[in-house]
């Protein structure tokens, strides 16, 4: 007797569109194949966390297969995925197989954009995978370590400058945790230097910080970085970047630690599609989620660009659980012979901390700032991770933190002159 033959659904990307919709396919008839190039899930809105050694790896990201351990209908391949080939439904791998599919859906996720300025990638790393993270803590340890041996008080300087280019909610973060480590987490562990005289900039083109946050609350999240001493800086775009500092407007910052929190651009898988990208590198899909022209290609989260309203659906991790669980839906439907509705992008608001017990939430018509604001960010972010380890370690972390001002995660692994930099994408 011949076996009945599955619908072949191939996800590409395991970060939250992938396995959002992986996972609401679990008791659906397909055969699934899950393809990323790594083989975790990461909690990526707490990432800084770990890149200001506040939390360790395993601490925000859980293995995919464990995860996905009890879905029987699920393969994951730690793969990547050199093409697509829409016309003949087949995906190509980067070692020569090749994965045919009947329904696939692109995750892959965003990069780093640096406007035309690829060379200032090597100067200031982004922050978008663990090996970045990892990367960072390392720059930013090791920068105090090197000041504390140098004996030219120029070079000092320059060591103990931080500068994160970008205002939005990482920039924020980042600039805010920073603060924190040189004024408390280190002021007593050093002989040759005071950490307490460290300088933290936060440098933004726009005209405020958070810009996708009302005006009220970005002035506020302003202040709060002020008064954990960083250097705000709107409104002047960075001209140059280079490994002693950068070049702001007509002024010249000494500054052996840039950060990049200013620009993403889509994963570059999207250009095998053969359709016209939006500026960014993203997919422009139908209301449902499809790539024009394919009717058996979706593209969800960062790589995806839906206007709704008139104003494009944000990439963040809501939207990307969103969708895909939207295109979870769709395909049964499908398989069903039903129709379903456009996807439609739920706004629950937004949220982005500062520092201890600072900083900004905006749930639409409720406001909130400080203690108060912090302490719903904490428990948001808690409630999220994936699986109990995760939340259990998550919250003794920040217990112990936030009693004692240390950071459980400073052991500088790998090479401080940055020659092992991370190639940095979320595609599979």
């Amino acid at each position: 007797m011949n076996e009945t033959v599955l619908p072949r659904v191939v996800v590409v990307g395991g970060g939250f569109a992938g396995l959002w919709a992986t996972r609401a396919l679990a008791s659906a008839p397909v055969q699934i194949t899950l393809v990323d190039r790594g083989n975790h899930h990461l909690f990526q809105p707490l990432l800084y966390q770990v890149a200001t050694a506040g939390l360790s790896a395993p601490d925000i990201a859980a293995p995919l297969r464990h995860i996905l351990r009890r879905q029987r209908n699920c393969t994951v391949l730690m793969e990547d995925v050199a093409s697509i080939e829409p016309q003949s439904s087949r995906l190509r791998l980067s070692d020569g197989h090749t994965l045919d599919y009947d329904f696939l859906l692109l995750a892959t996720g965003a990069t780093h954009a640096y406007f035309g300025h690829d060379d200032w990638a090597a100067h200031a790393p982004g922050l978008k995978t663990l090996d970045d993270a990892l990367h960072i803590r390392r720059r930013v340890l090791s920068a105090f370590e090197r000041a504390e041996a140098e004996t030219d008080p120029d070079a000092r300087r320059a060591l103990l400058t931080f500068a994160i280019v970008g205002g939005g909610p990482t920039g924020v973060e980042l600039a805010g945790t920073l603060a924190e480590i040189a004024r408390h987490t280190l002021k007593r562990e050093f002989r040759c230097i005071d950490p307490r005289e460290a300088r933290v900039l936060l440098l933004e083109a726009g005209p405020r910080v958070l810009s996708s946050f009302p005006e009220s609350l970005s002035a506020k999240a302003r202040r709060q970085l002020e008064k954990l001493g960083v250097e705000v800086r709107t409104g002047i775009p960075v001209r140059t970047i280079d490994g002693d500092g950068v070049q702001l407007g007509n002024e010249r910052i000494a500054a052996r630690t840039v950060l990049w929190a200013a620009g993403v651009a889509a994963s570059p898988l999207a250009r095998s599609l053969g359709v016209e990208l939006d500026r960014s590198g993203r997919v422009p899909v139908l209301p449902d989620l499809r790539v024009p022209g394919f009717d058996n290609v979706y593209v969800a989260g960062d790589l995806a660009s839906l206007q709704q309203d008139g104003k494009p659906v944000p990439g963040v991790a809501p939207a990307a659980k969103q969708m895909g669980a939207h295109v979870a839906r769709s395909i049964r439907a499908r398989l069903a012979g039903r129709d379903i509705a456009p996807f439609r992008y739920r706004d629950y608001g937004n949220l982005a901390t500062i520092g201890r017990m600072a900083a900004v939430v905006d749930l639409g018509k409720l406001k909130l700032s400080g203690a108060l604001a912090w302490w719903f960010w904490l428990v948001a972010h808690v409630f999220f991770l994936i699986g109990f380890r995760n939340r259990l370690v998550v919250m003794l972390n920040w217990t112990w933190a936030y009693w004692t001002y240390q950071r459980a995660a400073r052991i500088i692994l790998g090479k401080p002159d940055g020659s092992d930099q991370p190639r940095s994408t979320r595609q599979a």
